[in-house]
């Protein structure tokens, strides 16, 4: 047997383990009990930040996550993944079960009265996704299941990970008490009957719409309380009617239903949400009024409700889908069942500051704005709120930014816009969906097939999360880009300051390696040039006129995709694009303008020489 001697690096064992992302510099121990952040909740919204946060290395001594349950949501809740949020999860490494476990969502089916007014029929199928993006589908799978994948990625990073039974009672500001730490959290432990007070430089709620972070904040949820009454079942459905695997919309005369097929369950059968019209619009008036007509009117909803069971919901998807038949498959039983009747509320800030303007506490998901669940966008919407604010927080804590209040500040200022355009794309979809067939009794007017596919066709680019804009401010500036940029068509690829930068497929030079830019790109620093083929070409000609600072990844990166073209630059003149950690576009320059990449920097980075870490 040969002998021979083994020599290895004391790294070799790291490199059997997963990937850990390196975290950003760490700054001196806290006493015990004061924390940098505390967020609160631990649905997708509040696990995400947290993930985030620790990645970005704030440890346990820094970061504590509270939760008033005892685990993870079982079943019911949120379902729908959007192919933005895919995309996010991806560039965190979090997408892989979630893209081959999933039910995949590629079509949408409408189905309208037949011509003898007995039944319904097939009216047309459309592409789910309009909007151009690396995942072209969406995606339903347990909120569970989601809340799990980033369980056990946090579980890399923190050995506490949430604490769980822990129900916040108090949440008081107080810079005259403690300057550095002035937010206090009182809470019970609900496992131990013991309370508890911790001291945070910053809180976040991330605990739903009956958020009690915000109504210690004196914040409130404003808006329309106003909607019809849905059910909605999750069940393994026995059924012949033929799209029961398809997303589709169904209108007849007895009412509407969305069917969202959902993942498989270890049974091996299928899972089936159903979304069902029960009832007209429910006057409830506003949110906060209070004369006895109006508070009566929300107690007639409330009873209304009530009187929604599993049964009356399945009698009334009988009466839609007739001719065809559905029933809850023999051996198995409701997996899960709801009434409601949500309207659509926004607050009027996400955060609040200090006395010296520094933004203390935030909201964010259902906490900050609430609508119908028809649309799947609460789940989506919710975690980009933690993906904008994670980042910012992080560079504040760490000292890594110039202009801290103001950054800070941008979370509420980006995320309630978005938020403002969810409540009013709410509205429409809720009131086009619920007017299809027309009310009761031709209470309102009736929608034409036409017009009900042209409205959903409309709001994909919202829908998909790959249409939205984040207005002017600290990272998003928008005054320059004209003449380095041509063509207007965002949504297609064009680079828009405030829009995420579209994924290109690319050829790596080096081997020949095919990968996805957003999987190239290190979304917690700020990569400043994209090349592509033709670029790489002008500047193998004039290799002086190349700027500085470009990173060893686009150094050697050929084109698969027309890059140029998708971004809407001249392969002659190139472009200089600064990207933000949450892989949205900050700023657009010409290609010699390296003056105003560094003027961006500037703005919202310190230099390094005066970090005190």
């Amino acid at each position: 047997m040969p002998t021979f001697i083994d020599h290895s690096s004391h790294e070799r064992d790291s490199r059997s383990n997963r990937i850990r992302a390196p975290p950003l510099p760490r700054r001196a121990q806290l006493e015990e009990n004061h924390f940098d952040v505390v967020v609160v909740g631990a649905g997708p919204a509040g696990l995400l930040l947290t993930l985030l946060l620790s990645r970005y290395g704030l440890e346990d001594s820094r970061l504590l996550c509270l939760d008033s349950k005892s685990g993870s949501v079982r079943a019911g809740q949120a379902d729908g993944l959007q192919p933005r949020t895919v995309e996010v999860l991806q560039s965190l490494g979090l997408a892989d079960e979630i893209v081959r476990e999933a039910c995949q969502m590629w079509e949408v089916a409408f189905w309208n009265p037949d011509k003898s007014g007995s039944g319904i029929e097939r009216t047309s199928v459309v592409q789910d996704i309009g909007a151009p993006a690396r995942y072209a589908q969406e995606f339903t799978i347990h909120q569970g299941r989601i809340e799990r994948i980033l369980k056990e990625d946090l579980a890399r990073y923190s050995e506490r990970g949430v604490r769980y039974n822990s129900v916040v009672e108090e949440v008081r500001i107080d810079a005259l008490a403690n300057s550095t730490h002035p937010v206090e959290i009182t809470f019970l432990d609900t496992s131990t009957n013991v309370r508890e007070i911790v001291r945070a430089k910053h809180i976040v709620g991330c605990d739903g719409a009956r958020s009690v972070v915000r109504k210690q904040l004196g914040l409130e949820l404003r808006g329309d309380a106003r909607d019809h009454i849905w059910g909605v079942i999750d069940l393994v459905a026995d059924t012949d009617f033929p799209d029961i695997r398809r997303r589709s919309a169904s209108h007849s005369k007895a009412g509407s239903v969305m069917v969202i097929p959902r993942e498989r369950l270890n049974s091996g059968d299928y899972l089936t949400r159903l979304y069902i019209q029960m009832d007209e619009a429910e006057p409830a008036g506003d949110v906060f009024a209070s004369s006895e007509a109006e508070l009566d009117a929300r107690e007639q909803a409330r009873q209304k409700r009530a009187r929604i069971s599993s049964t009356s919901l399945l009698e009334r998807a009988r009466e839609i889908f007739a001719p065809y038949s559905i029933e809850v498959k023999s051996g198995t039983d409701i997996d899960w069942w709801a009434a409601y009747q949500i309207g659509q509320r926004l607050a009027d800030t996400f955060s609040v500051q200090d006395d010296q303007g520094i933004s203390r506490a935030f909201i964010a998901g259902d906490a900050c704005h609430t609508h119908s669940p028809k649309a799947g966008q609460g789940m989506n919407v919710s975690m980009m709120d933690s993906y904008n604010l994670a980042w910012k927080l992080a560079y504040h804590l760490n000292g890594l930014t110039a202009n801290a209040p103001s950054l800070l500040e941008s979370y509420g200022h980006e995320r309630r816009k978005i938020a403002s355009e969810l409540i009013d794309f709410d509205t429409r979809f809720s009131s086009v969906f619920s007017q299809a067939m027309g009310g009761k009794n031709g209470s309102t007017p009736a929608l034409t097939h036409q017009e009900f596919e042209d409205v959903f066709t409309k709001i994909n680019e919202f829908t998909t999360g790959c249409g939205i804009e984040y207005p002017c401010g600290q990272s998003v500036w928008k005054d320059h880009e004209l003449g380095v940029v041509e063509g207007d068509a965002y949504l297609q690829g064009i680079l828009r300051p405030g829009r995420r930068l579209l994924d290109v497929r690319v050829l790596r030079h080096a081997d020949s390696a095919p990968w996805h830019l957003q999987d190239g790109l290190p979304w917690r620093s700020l990569p400043p040039v994209i090349k592509a083929r033709a670029e790489m070409r002008f500047h193998s000609a004039r290799p002086n006129e190349t700027p500085a600072g470009q990173l060893q990844n686009f150094r050697h990166a050929l084109a698969a995709e027309d890059a140029y073209a998708i971004y809407g630059v001249d392969p002659c003149k190139g472009a200089i694009v600064a990207i933000r950690p949450d892989g949205y576009v900050g700023v657009v320059a010409a290609l010699g303008d390296v003056s105003r990449i560094q003027r961006y920097f500037d703005h919202i980075l310190v230099k390094c020489d005066s970090l005190d870490i």
